[in-house]
């Protein structure tokens, strides 16, 4: 029998409070029926934000569980305000999520969720430990140089969309080589978790399509130029699920301005209310 509930992983600080609640918002929104409990890996979300925050999730049906990490252990990581010590959370969540939690869907904050989840959650992942996407399609040349650059035979997947079996992760998934990858690689880690999952983990994941599955919404002609035309507006709004804001300029900014921009600030709005 199937896993109903759906378990969400998300890691973030105070600073990406209000771009998860548009997240689950819009997957709340375009999942109806679904049961979501929200795991939240976080180190310093003061208590009254992170009770707050359960009400607002409560109030939507879906359940959060905060569980504090302790920051010292990766106080060595390369860190910057683009790239904060809570994403290399996400690659010890095996370690992390109590055992009891065989799978785990993570989601970037930065993601809006168009259309039901469901198929991702019961999917196959073939002995696989993860399931990403990669951008190959849409950046064939960087695809190639992150194989040379990290000395992998895979392509590059992006970590913000990743279904995770738990069970098999926990076999792979060890602290002391995540620190090892972190300490000896730092001058070459470009996207610090992102390139140590690729570099220790990539081999062990299953490839989804990144059109549905984590479509980069900075590159909308090059989606509709490499399916022919057929990856048009419609086509998005009726088939992608994830809609990812990848980058520096992000869609709850008041100067952003993008084909999406207005999709995202309706499910902002939804957010808040």
């Amino acid at each position: 029998m199937k896993n109903r509930e759906i378990h969400l992983l998300v890691t973030f600080n105070s600073n990406y409070i209000r771009p998860f609640r548009t997240m689950l918002c819009s997957l709340i929104n375009n999942n109806p029926g679904e049961s979501v409990r929200v795991w939240l890996l976080h180190s310093a979300i003061p208590p009254e934000e992170l009770q707050a925050l359960g009400d607002w999730c409560a109030a939507r049906g879906a359940v959060l569980t905060p569980l504090q990490v302790d920051r010292s252990a990766f106080r060595d990581a390369p860190v910057s305000r683009q790239y904060p010590q809570e994403m290399y959370y996400r690659l010890l969540a095996p370690r992390l999520l109590p055992e009891s939690v065989k799978k785990v869907l993570y989601l970037d904050s930065d993601i809006l969720v168009l259309n039901p989840i469901r198929a991702l959650w019961d999917m196959d992942l073939q002995g696989h430990a993860f399931a990403a996407a990669s951008h190959s399609g849409v950046f064939a040349v960087m695809n190639g140089v992150n194989r040379i650059r990290l000395n992998t035979d895979h392509d590059y997947y992006n970590s913000g969309v990743m279904l995770m079996d738990l069970d098999k992760a926990r076999e792979i998934v060890r602290p002391e080589d995540v620190f090892a990858c972190v300490r000896d690689h730092a001058a070459e880690l470009v996207l610090p978790d992102q390139d140590v999952f690729n570099f220790l983990y990539g081999a062990h994941t299953l490839p989804l399509p990144d059109a549905v599955w984590n479509y980069d919404a900075r590159y909308y002609a090059a989606y509709r130029l490499r399916s022919e035309g057929v990856c048009d507006l419609d086509w998005v709004m009726q088939n992608t699920v994830f809609l990812h804001f990848c980058g520096k300029r992000k869609p709850w900014a008041s100067s952003h301005a993008s084909r999406f921009a207005a999709l995202y600030k309706h499910y902002m709005q939804l957010a808040s209310r």
